[in-house]
């Protein structure tokens, strides 16, 4: 285990069921199998992340299958990524209920692949059902902070961000010399039947790569197919979203009721290298 104390970012080493830290500040594994790492002074809100309504939609559009495409690059891109590394550690920043980081430790037997999300809600699933399987021994999940990531320095050989905010700072930090960083971010054209019915006028998404100091980007791939949505999963799409803040009610029961409804996937895979 490579976790640092959020406290005082001493390292912590687990005793039964409890981490500790030389501090003395310690945190129990939840009976489902994470450990929450997340003091509630650093919480901006009760329950911080997705709520379970958000997470219930994700885990059932992702469960069908439509982003498994993305699943198999990004896995795909994990596994190049690290092909000289013998005992790799992984973190999937934001990693909500487990999609992609239990695609990573399914590929990558000899590592050790971190799950990290501030929604408790999405965590406690993850746990609950990823390590009831034979990844239970190197597949961990915490509850956590992007901004303040509970790992020691220079302790992991990469880091996996889709979509998800984060402190730049805390990605050179966490990063061993050549650790690499891959990113998922929107394609222009990502979920625009979606969006056209939302906006007056869309606008395509921005396509130019982040900027990291400290890190350099070495490859890019492009992703796109057409998804053909049925039986009200158009609308769990919509859900797990930022843009269900826009619908309206009207629009909302329309995708719950459409048999049908056709959008494209898009999306950039960005691969950086500590410099």
């Amino acid at each position: 285990m490579i976790y640092a104390c959020p406290l005082c970012s001493e390292p912590l080493s687990l005793e039964s069921r409890t981490f500790k830290c030389p501090n003395n500040h310690m945190f129990d594994m939840a009976k489902e199998g994470y450990v929450n790492l997340l003091p509630a002074h650093h919480k901006h809100s009760k329950n911080p992340g997705d709520s379970k309504e958000m997470m219930q939609s994700r885990r059932l559009f992702l469960e069908s299958g439509h982003y498994q495409k993305l699943q198999q690059q990004l896995v795909a891109t994990v596994t190049k990524s690290l092909a000289d590394r013998v005992k790799p550690t992984v973190l999937d920043m934001g990693c909500g209920e487990g999609y992609y980081t239990a695609a990573m430790a399914e590929a990558l037997p000899s590592a050790e692949v971190y799950g990290l999300d501030i929604s408790k809600v999405a965590v406690r699933y993850a746990a609950k059902r990823y390590n009831k399987s034979h990844l239970d021994h190197h597949a961990h999940f915490s509850v956590a902070s992007n901004y303040k990531l509970p790992f020691a320095d220079h302790s992991l050989d990469a880091i996996i961000k889709v979509y998800a905010p984060c402190k730049p700072q805390e990605l050179l930090r966490s990063l061993k010399p050549g650790g690499v960083l891959i990113t998922v971010t929107p394609g222009a054209r990502h979920l625009f039947q979606l969006r056209e019915r939302l906006y007056q006028e869309v606008r395509l998404h921005e396509e130019s790569a982040e900027q990291f100091a400290g890190l350099k980007l070495s490859h890019q791939t492009k992703l796109n197919y057409p998804m053909d949505l049925e039986n009200g999963l158009a609308f769990d799409l919509l859900q797990m979203t930022p843009f269900a803040w826009k619908a309206s009610a009207e629009f909302q029961q329309e995708l719950q009721q459409a048999r049908h409804f056709s959008c494209e996937a898009e999306f950039n895979l960005q691969v950086y290298q500590v410099i």
